[in-house]
């Protein structure tokens, strides 16, 4: 749990400072969950760059409460939470100035996002709240008051938890959870997770992941990892001490982001499930008659490669319903062994390309719009799936073929930028697993949105 806070003080001599205003945001790391917001009276002058800055002055704070009477609330609101803040240094030593004027030790963990966006989104001119929240495409309303603040830096940690590939802020969270919130009773942890589409980590008690899957139903998937009684399952299940999930929305992202850090972060219990996820792939030639010709092979990563599959049953599938769609020929697409016609040509559904009646260009035509239907190779496009709220997308990143990475988006703005959608993506590897798990979802939803971009402007 993450107390995420901005806070607004009256300027001054270092430790001499007071709280004029205060915002706190009670996050589980998905969503608010509990808020605080509150003008305090310092019961000292506000400096005047200070007042130009914020726009609260002492006539604002007259009868707003002192500090000692919303001390309680804050203590509460950020029990058991990491604080976290843009500049968490200087909001948490203020805090604790505070607390400690009431002869109250304040103590938390923090985490600042100032820091962490340096290490997950390198290269940013700047690192303000303002500037960074204006890189990434964040709308901010009341800039340099605490609600405003806050709320931003809620959204910017939304995406730093994104882009932690190693999961380091989820660990870290998990092992200052206390014990009461740790207890390994498979119900209690069952009953705590939502039925949503997502990736899941299984963590142990000192917050290690032992394993990562995804699921289009995480309540479901661990309440099977918990009864199952397969070797895996019974291993887990003496193991487990708590479940964190990240929710996608998108069965696409959760799929990439599952391959990905079980990749990274080699779990456990994932190291003996490694295997292809592909075993066969669709090629083309051209033969010495100028017909691109389509075969299904072993996938062994070789050029012209257009897609894969998860097996040769699924490829042949495949090519069967492309020669019906595209009115391609049996014999050049490696389904009708013969030395002359094919058996569609005998019953006048080919236009008789496998004895070179067809014009090559024509029939080349049709297949051209099958790899181009099928493949991504040299595109420079945006996948656009489901996101994690009903006002969210999702967004799959490729640049000239290469598949870039994925991140969440709330404006068209964010992805009609290019320099915008590259600071909101989180980096992925593009290996052969990534390929396959794109090409196959493609396939399989026909009507997905495709957005072509332009990454020379």
């Amino acid at each position: 749990m993450y107390a995420i806070l901005d806070i607004e003080t009256t300027g001054g001599q270092y430790n001499e400072e007071g709280i004029t205003e205060i915002a706190i945001y009670k996050f589980d790391g998905h969503n608010v969950v509990d808020k605080f917001i509150s003008l305090v009276n310092p019961e000292r002058e506000i400096q005047p760059f200070v007042v130009n800055l914020t726009g609260i002055n002492s006539k604002m704070l007259k009868n707003a409460p002192k500090f000692y009477e919303v001390a309680k609330r804050i203590v509460e609101i950020t029990e058991d939470c990491i604080i976290v803040a843009h500049n968490a240094e200087f909001d948490y030593r203020i805090l604790r100035t505070e607390f400690k004027r009431l002869g109250f030790g304040f103590k938390r963990k923090t985490l600042c996002t100032v820091e962490l966006s340096k290490q997950l989104i390198p290269e940013q001119a700047s690192y303000s709240l303002g500037k960074l929240t204006r890189a990434l495409g964040i709308p901010v309303s009341d800039r340099h008051r605490a609600n405003g603040d806050a709320m931003a830096t809620v959204k910017l940690f939304k995406i730093l938890l994104s882009k932690d590939l190693e999961k380091n802020i989820i660990k870290n969270n998990v092992k200052v959870e206390s014990k009461k919130k740790m207890d390994s009773n498979h119900r209690q942890i069952i009953d705590a997770l939502p039925s949503v589409t997502g990736v899941y980590y299984i963590h142990d008690k000192d917050g290690k992941i032992i394993y990562i899957g995804k699921s289009k139903n995480i309540k479901h998937r661990i309440n099977q990892h918990l009864t199952n009684d397969n070797s895996k399952s019974k291993k887990i299940q003496l193991q487990i001490a708590t479940v964190t999930y990240e929710i996608t929305g998108s069965e696409l992202v959760a799929l990439l982001k599952e391959s990905e850090e079980i990749k990274r972060i080699k779990p456990l219990h994932n190291r003996a499930l490694r295997r292809n996820t592909f075993t066969h792939a669709l090629y083309h030639f051209i033969d010495a008659n100028g017909y691109i010709n389509l075969k299904i092979d072993k996938a062994n990563g070789t050029e012209n490669l257009i897609t894969t599959f998860t097996n040769r049953q699924s490829a042949k599938s495949f090519m069967f319903k492309a020669v019906e769609d595209y009115e391609l020929c049996q014999k050049l697409t490696g389904l009708y062994s013969t030395k002359s016609n094919c058996f569609n040509y005998t019953i006048k559904t080919c236009d008789g390309a496998c004895i070179n009646e067809e014009a090559s260009t024509d029939y080349n035509n049709r297949v051209n719009q099958l790899i181009n239907k099928n493949s991504y190779a040299n595109k420079d496009m945006i996948i656009i799936d489901k996101g994690r709220d009903i006002d969210e997308r999702s967004a799959i990143y490729i640049e000239d073929g290469v598949f870039k990475g994925l991140g969440f988006f709330d404006l068209n703005y964010q992805i009609n930028n290019v320099e915008v959608l590259k600071s909101i993506i989180t980096p992925m590897e593009n290996n052969r697993d990534a390929q396959h798990i794109i090409q196959n979802y493609l396939r399989r939803n026909k009507n997905l949105k495709i957005v072509q971009i332009n990454t020379s402007t």
